[in-house]
């Protein structure tokens, strides 16, 4: 590949554009909004200027409303060789553009399986794909050269692909992706007139919870639009979880005993059934999740004390595996939370100690 179009320069497609400029691709850049293409273009991305002829990949990454239409403009002006989309649904704008009588042959759904809470240009990095997957929906119809030239960006955007039917997509991405963001929602939205007293007490667990709900509503009214059925079906399963548990915890507010122990025993089930969904989600490269041990760390709200810790557990000899930091209410100090593995664990606290770092349990 050496020339490319990115149509749309939100955050995937600048994203996109980053990695295959930096790697050597010629990049041209559109977008609706002008300024946009711009902006993206003073980033390193590429160039808003048209391409003088054909180029051999167009990349699609406009919302999944608009992306039929798109693609069918860009593939009748014969823009480039190949074309390929970016949006997080599959199935529905594959056929609607199968509807709009096009070369299906040129072009292949994607999906990269990554992203943030900003959008935008300014959002994009070009490592936001790294090690993350990157869904691949060929079909019978699907060119050989296209799908190489699908596959050489995820390559260059340094990704792992993922090939799956379009909607079996949608299916996974509904439970996996499309689903927490509006329980992630529901659940920040308790928040919204909560009392100021019960909102100072936030901990880690709630900013878990609700940090995918800071995402743009309009943005996931286009994803939900394009894939409401499968999501729906998933929120049905949720429901009946929820239905139960009201019930086993009224159940826990009875007088009678035997009504108390079936309460217990509902809350108990759903909380196993969650341990046992948890331990599914693929941990590091990949592989089943490690157990890992926490080293918990206070640490003052100074530049540079960050960089100080990792240094000082780099040269203990200890791999940092995953790091959550808990900021201390109303100061200007926070707790840090190392995770490693649990023979290093020792080794890491005893360094720390003597580095002067104070150590919670």
């Amino acid at each position: 590949m050496r020339t490319a179009l990115v149509i749309g320069t939100g955050l995937i497609g600048t994203s996109a554009a980053l990695a295959l400029a930096g790697r050597g691709v010629t990049v041209h850049l559109t977008d609706h909004d002008p300024a946009r293409a711009r902006t993206a273009a003073a980033l390193g991305a590429g160039t808003d200027e048209i391409p003088e002829a054909p180029v051999d990949l167009a990349v699609v990454a406009v919302p999944p409303a608009h992306v039929p239409a798109t693609l069918a403009e860009a593939m009748r002006a014969g823009v480039a060789r190949g074309y390929l989309d970016v949006a997080s649904v599959k199935g529905g704008p594959r056929r609607e553009l199968e509807a709009l009588g096009v070369d299906m042959s040129t072009y292949i759904g994607t999906h990269p399986m990554s992203g943030k809470e900003r959008s935008g240009p300014l959002a994009a990095t070009a490592d936001l794909f790294e090690g993350r997957p990157w869904v691949l929906t060929p079909t019978r119809e699907t060119d050989t050269e296209v799908l190489n030239l699908a596959l050489e960006l995820v390559a260059l955007c340094r990704a792992v692909p993922v090939v799956m039917d379009a909607d079996a997509h949608d299916r996974a991405v509904a439970l996996v992706s499309h689903t927490p963001q509006l329980i992630s929602s529901m659940v920040a939205a308790r928040l919204a007139d909560a009392d100021e007293t019960a909102v100072r007490l936030c901990g880690q667990g709630i900013r878990d919870v609700t940090r995918i709900a800071a995402s743009d509503p309009t943005m996931w009214i286009d994803i939900l639009s394009a894939n409401p059925g499968p999501v729906a079906d998933v929120l049905a399963g949720v429901a009946a979880d929820l239905d139960e548990t009201v019930r086993a915890l009224r159940a826990l507010q009875s007088s009678d005993e035997d009504k108390r122990r079936d309460g217990a025993s509902g809350v108990e089930d759903v909380l196993r059934r969650g341990n046992a969904g948890r331990e599914r989600v693929p941990g590091k490269h990949g592989a089943a999740p490690a157990v890992y041990e926490t080293v918990a760390v206070l640490i003052s709200d100074r530049p540079g004390e960050l960089a100080r810790i990792f240094a000082d557990a780099g040269s203990a000899g200890v791999n940092i595996e995953d790091v959550r930091i808990e900021h201390a209410t109303g100061q200007q100090a926070g707790l840090v939370q190392l995770m490693v593995d649990p023979s290093a664990a020792p080794v890491l606290a005893a360094a720390l100690r003597e580095r002067g770092w104070a150590l919670r349990q």
